[in-house]
């Protein structure tokens, strides 16, 4: 067979009929998994179903938008009846965006999200699952409960959205993800307690591999400011490093965050550094060690400076 890619919309399959899923199709993998040590249940969404102006009509999508963040129900209904098994069970997700996948993470000791892998995704795969490869990724995105903790599709303010201005509780938060070992932070420290407006701060702090395998471990700083003038994020990324440690091995880990980064823009629609208190967390996810420093002085524009 000859294959190549020309647009993003070729798919190579070796099928005698295209799947659908029935009672009688459930039945044979409950059969399998009865069978079986260790269950690998592949679901999620497909390119073919997320996107835009799509001729998409299935429960859940509208023209290739998506009107829920669940499984289709037919994935959740085989999943339900695998882990009814008893057997122990791995959800590999595959997607273009986040997924609600709420009953699984109550219900299942192993979700590894796959996102979507290309040609050689199922030896990435079989890499993590069998200990090959210790995983170290991190999520891009915030995976909301449901589509009720977000505003309206219709509105196009930032409020409630995105990591940076959601107030709730989410399934998984962005920046999560876990690994085979544990990481270990001590030591935060801010090279001064109060700057100058305008002027950088330095932080670091001391990552430790307290686990048993090397592993990768990547270290997040987010930024908030306490006392602004005008709406701001609840919080922003301003820094991240992803580090290999041995086991027990200690590593000093530096950020310097720059004026830019403690600016906003006022409603003067000029980009402004104001007098205040900042908060810091450090971390391997969005809640870590914290800490806090004060600007002092002036309003400063970083526009003409």
């Amino acid at each position: 067979m000859e294959y190549f890619q020309n647009n993003r919309e070729n798919i190579a399959k070796l099928v005698w009929s295209y799947p659908h899923m029935t009672d009688r199709m459930i039945e044979e993998a409950v059969a399998a998994a009865r069978e079986s040590e260790v269950s690998v249940v592949v679901l999620g969404i497909s390119a073919r179903l997320e996107g835009e102006e799509m001729p998409v009509q299935i429960e859940g999508f509208r023209g290739g938008d998506r009107t829920d963040l669940s499984l289709p129900k037919s994935q959740e209904a085989l999943l339900k009846a695998v882990v009814a098994t008893g057997k122990p069970v791995v959800v590999v997700l595959l997607s273009g965006s986040a997924v609600a996948v709420n009953w699984a993470n109550d219900n299942v000791p192993a979700i590894l999200a796959a996102w979507y892998p290309g040609g050689e995704g199922g030896t990435a795969i079989a890499d993590v699952l069998f200990g090959d490869y210790n995983p170290a990724g991190r999520l891009p995105v915030t995976f909301y409960e449901s589509v009720d903790q977000l505003p309206p599709f219709a509105n196009y303010g930032m409020e409630g959205r995105t990591y940076r201005y959601f107030k709730g509780e989410p399934l998984y938060p962005f920046g999560f993800g876990l690994s085979y070992t544990k990481f270990t932070y001590s030591n935060l420290r801010l090279d001064a307690k109060t700057v100058k407006a305008g002027q950088p701060v330095k932080v670091s702090v001391d990552v430790t591999n307290s686990g048993d395998r090397e592993g990768d471990e990547v270290v997040q700083l987010y930024l908030t400011d306490n006392e602004a003038s005008a709406p701001v994020p609840i919080r922003t990324l301003v820094g991240f490093d992803r580090i290999t440690l041995r086991p027990r091995e200690k590593r000093n880990v530096t950020f310097t965050i720059t004026p830019r980064q403690m600016s906003l823009i006022d409603d003067q629609a000029k980009r402004v550094i104001e007098p205040g208190e900042f908060a810091i967390s450090i971390g391997g996810g969005q809640v870590g060690l914290k800490g806090s420093f004060k600007v002092s002085g002036a309003r400063f524009d970083v526009a003409e400076r």
